[in-house]
């Protein structure tokens, strides 16, 4: 039986500490977080408020057509009762704009990765202008599944969650008392009406986290099949997204020419 994940006692004050420690070497002034509404951007931004001071610390919104103004307002009051400053900025001209640049892209997952990056280039702007860095969002059941958008939410100067999977995410959110509403929404990207995480990804949290956690143990496709009682087909689909997911996880490859090459054996 492969158990779910369980959080690590230390998981708070390591990340705390790693986030007040990676900012200081930087010589940077405090961290921006892009703010969506889910539960993962809402204990990102809650750990760098603990972690730096909440006037270190800025949200910023980035609410296009599909989301709820409801949602937008509540997302800012959730920051703004932690004492710390928020900017909003309207993507849907952006968004409208490229479309406008390449009418012939149809595909939803196309315009999904555009807007990722376009929220992301907004954030590296913003931080840019107050010398602060960019946290990501991401957690580990995401970064292994390849379920973010290269160069769009998975880039960022600092991912705190990137060593928690999902399950364990929530459990730290729930130690910490987010407000319930965000601890019971859906899991989202917020693309489009009525997306879910685990609609797109095919499986459940629950499930893909202790699979993950079978294949981060070594061990085999049809062990981790029998001990979880999943079709192997499934746990398959797992381990071929993970590989297939890994080149959003490296530096761009680089042929070896000289004595010492970035990525291979030149490593900071």
């Amino acid at each position: 039986m492969i158990a779910p994940p369980k959080l690590p006692a230390h998981a708070r004050r390591t990340i705390e500490r790693f986030l007040r420690a990676h900012v200081e070497q930087a010589g940077a002034s405090g961290a921006v977080v892009g703010l969506s509404g889910g539960i993962d951007s809402a204990l990102t931004f809650r750990l760098c408020c603990d972690a730096l001071g909440a006037p270190q610390v800025l949200g910023v919104l980035m609410p296009n057509a599909a989301y709820d103004p409801q949602l937008v307002a509540e997302t800012r009051d959730y920051a703004e009762a932690l004492g710390a400053a928020t900017v909003t900025h309207e993507i849907g001209e952006v968004e409208a704009a490229y479309r406008r640049m390449f009418p012939i892209v149809h595909d939803r997952i196309t315009v999904g990765n555009l807007t990722a990056r376009i929220r992301m280039a907004i954030l590296f702007t913003e931080a840019r202008e107050r010398r602060f860095l960019v946290v990501g969002t991401s957690n580990k059941s995401e970064i292994l599944a390849g379920y973010f958008t290269k160069y769009g939410d998975g880039a960022a100067d600092l991912a705190p969650l990137g060593d928690l999977y999902k399950t364990q995410l929530r459990a730290l959110a729930s130690e910490l008392g987010l407000p319930a509403a965000i601890l019971a929404r859906p899991p989202t990207a917020g693309f489009w009406d009525g997306q879910t995480d685990e609609e797109e990804l095919g499986i459940r949290y629950d499930d893909l986290d202790r699979i993950l956690v079978g294949l981060e143990q070594l061990r085999s496709i049809e062990e981790i099949a029998t001990s979880g009682g999943w079709p192997v087909k499934l746990v398959t689909a797992v381990a071929n997204r993970v590989t297939a997911g890994r080149h959003k996880r490296r530096l761009p490859p680089i042929p070896k020419l000289s004595l010492r090459t970035v990525g291979i054996d030149w490593r900071d």
